[in-house]
């Protein structure tokens, strides 16, 4: 056969338009990831939880000052410092999940493997609700480091506030964009937003700590217009703060801990030994961690920076702007450390657009997803989950109206629940091995991180219950239960699809077959079905053609029998309440009702490629398979036949007029 005769189909609108968009499809073969370096590694991984550090504080503070006023910015630091010993515990947990399981999935291979694949689905819904809610409030976060800026240069210029949902949700489907083109996390352009923001604040932190010690370290305006009102301390307990509003400023505060099961979740993007050099980038990215949350609880204590209503300026952005000053060396330093912060919130907020649909893609391979989730797209990226992910977090934006504060209260459980689900699964790993060295210790250490881990999440529901967090506790069982209802649907179809008998046990013992050709003009696409159908060598082929317009049925059976060469009898078949599909199911089942006669039917379908053919012809040629797929000993074959490229054959073959 020869290759020039062969006509290729032209490719759709759709697909043509994705190919503008996103570029030339990749081949499969270009999906072998680059193994990262540990210095890559970090800065591409970490993004997501050093980037916590900008609003962290700011978060238990918003709970404290109302209540404690001044006192406060003393309450912090306790609470900071029980920060740090849950991130210890869930930092030793971590590490143990990086050594034995080498493979990306986190929290929800670790459950899997050790605590069954029904549970794991908690772990699952968990890391699905914390990537989602990670979308919104980095880009969210990193749009209140520029307008703080703003603030802080324009003195209080608020011009720019109502651009604040508007810049975040483009800076969401900006990144969507980016990774349905292909965009590589392991690439070094997202390892440098991580480094420069340790930059800045290595250099925040160094000038307040030389400023601190000399004694010039200013204190904020706490009366200012828009800043959260103080408290009265009082004389009780914690200088009147309760032991709930402790607990609600412990919770919040757990988001700085956001990300820390980044580096488990990317595992196996590290080079060889993939354990070893992922133990030791989470150990440092978590020492980094650790000190910069500490560092800003710390300035903020010094300087009483203090959380405005609105979010802007940020205490973060106050505690530059007080550590650098007014003159241009400390404008300098403002904006260094406010568009670091900027673009390491809007990269950390990246992360979840690979973790997402990695995630998304496991669970669907074990059949809790739908397996649309499986599928790579046109860049090789899983675009189903991507699509997935910008949408549930455009929503999150839309109700919350991008305040970081609101959607906090979102936050915590899911990464916690993470957190504990992990740690739970290594305990009862460590149990299960008793010949491990150490697996006692192990043990006892990962059971440690789960039971904190779970308190935190007690906390979280209970103190900010009110606040949105009722959200996340009901979405957890109505999220855990869709997807056991989604795994219990495709157990029940592969039980039946797959119990394959013996194909001779299985032969159909049919004495007729017959093929009727479904008419409903005589042209090309009918003809190519009659041939299709003497092809099949049935006993019987009949052309039929259900009246639904009598003046239109005698002209066609009229040309059909003075057209030469049609030797298949056009039969007109009454169809008097115009119910087309009812009609051909009922002579279906009256065809086959005896058990030994099998039916095929054949459907012509014209097709058009382009838009105008489209929009003025309808197809019904799949609702019409439907309504017959429940029937018996019937198959149905749709025959297609391009319409458009006839018409262009046809254009082409014409000679050129002469004037």
């Amino acid at each position: 056969m020869a290759d020039a005769d062969v006509s290729l189909p032209p490719d759709r609108l759709r697909y043509r338009a994705k190919r503008a968009l996103l570029g030339p499809p990749l081949v499969t073969e270009r999906l072998a990831q680059e193994k990262l370096s540990n210095p890559t590694a970090l800065g591409v991984l970490a993004s997501d939880c050093v980037s916590s550090t900008a609003y962290g504080s700011e978060e238990m503070l918003r709970i404290l000052v109302p209540v404690a006023g001044v006192a406060a910015f003393t309450l912090l630091l306790p609470v900071t410092g029980a920060i740090l010993l849950v991130l210890l515990l869930v930092t030793l947990a971590y590490r143990d999940v990086v050594t034995v399981y080498t493979r990306a999935g986190g929290s929800y291979v670790v459950a899997r493997e050790n605590l069954g694949p029904r549970v794991a689905q908690i772990a699952a819904v968990a890391l699905l609700v914390d990537y989602t809610v990670t979308v919104a409030v980095q880009t969210a976060a990193g749009t209140d480091a520029l307008i703080s800026l703003a603030h802080l240069i324009g003195h209080g210029y608020h011009g720019i506030d109502h651009l604040k949902l508007p810049i975040t949700i483009a800076v969401v489907v900006l990144l969507m964009y980016g990774n349905l083109r292909g965009i590589r996390e392991a690439g070094r352009a997202f390892a440098l937003p991580a480094y420069l923001f340790m930059a800045a604040m290595a250099l925040l932190l160094g000038v307040g700590l030389v400023r601190g010690l000399d004694g010039g370290l200013p204190h904020a305006d706490t009366g200012a217009h828009g800043a959260i009102p103080l408290g009265s301390a009082g004389h009780g307990w914690l200088y009147g703060a309760s032991l709930f509003i402790v607990l609600r400023a412990f919770a919040n505060g757990g988001s700085s801990l956001t990300g820390l099961e980044a580096i488990s979740n990317g595992v196996s993007a590290f080079r060889p030994p993939q354990g070893r050099n992922a133990r030791r980038t989470l150990t440092v990215m978590s020492v980094i961690l650790g000190i910069l949350v500490s560092g800003v609880s710390v300035l903020a204590h010094f300087t009483h920076a203090i959380p405005y209503e609105d979010g802007n300026p940020t205490v973060l952005a106050q505690e530059a702007h007080l550590v650098f000053g007014d003159g241009r060396a400390g404008t300098a330093g403002l904006v260094f450390v406010q568009l670091a912060t900027a673009l390491i919130l809007y990269t950390g907020a990246n992360t979840p657009f690979t973790g997402f649909p990695f995630l998304a893609s496991f669970v669907a391979e074990d059949r809790f997803l739908p397996r649309q989730l499986t599928r790579r797209g046109h860049r090789l990226a899983f675009s189903n989950g991507i699509i997935c992910l910008t949408v549930v977090s455009l929503a999150l934006l839309l109700l919350t109206g991008g305040s970081v504060d609101k959607l906090v209260a979102l936050y915590a459980i899911g990464v916690f629940t993470g957190f504990t689900m992990a740690a739970t699964g290594m305990t009862a790993h460590h149990l299960r091995s008793p010949a491990a060295p150490g697996r006692r210790a192990k043990a006892a250490v990962n059971l440690a991180a789960a039971v904190v881990s779970a308190l935190v999440v007690l906390i979280f529901a209970i103190t900010k219950f009110t606040e949105g967090a009722w959200l996340v506790v009901v979405v957890f069982p109505v999220g855990v239960w869709a997807l056991i209802r989604v795994n219990r649907h495709y157990r029940a179809e592969a039980a039946v699809l797959e119990n394959v008998p013996a194909f001779t046990a299985g032969r159909p013992r049919w004495r007729r077959h017959l093929v009727y050709v479904l008419v409903d003009s005589l042209d090309l696409a009918t003809v190519k079905a009659l041939r299709y159908a003497h092809e099949l060598r049935p006993d019987e082929v009949r052309a039929l053609h259900f009246v639904i317009d009598e003046t239109r049925a005698r002209r066609l059976a009229a040309r059909w029998d003075a057209t030469p060469g049609t030797n298949v009898p056009l039969e007109l078949v009454d169809c008097p309440d115009r119910r087309l599909r009812h009609a051909v199911v009922a002579l279906a089942a009256r065809t086959t009702a005896d058990g030994s006669t099998a039916l095929t039917l054949l459907l012509p379908r014209r097709t058009y490629s382009t838009p105008l053919g489209r929009l003025l012809h309808r197809g019904t040629g799949e609702q019409m398979a439907r309504a017959l797929e429940r029937l018996p000993n019937v198959a149905v074959t749709i025959l297609p036949f391009d319409v458009s490229q006839a018409v262009e054959r046809l254009r082409s073959a014409r000679p050129p007029s002469t004037s």
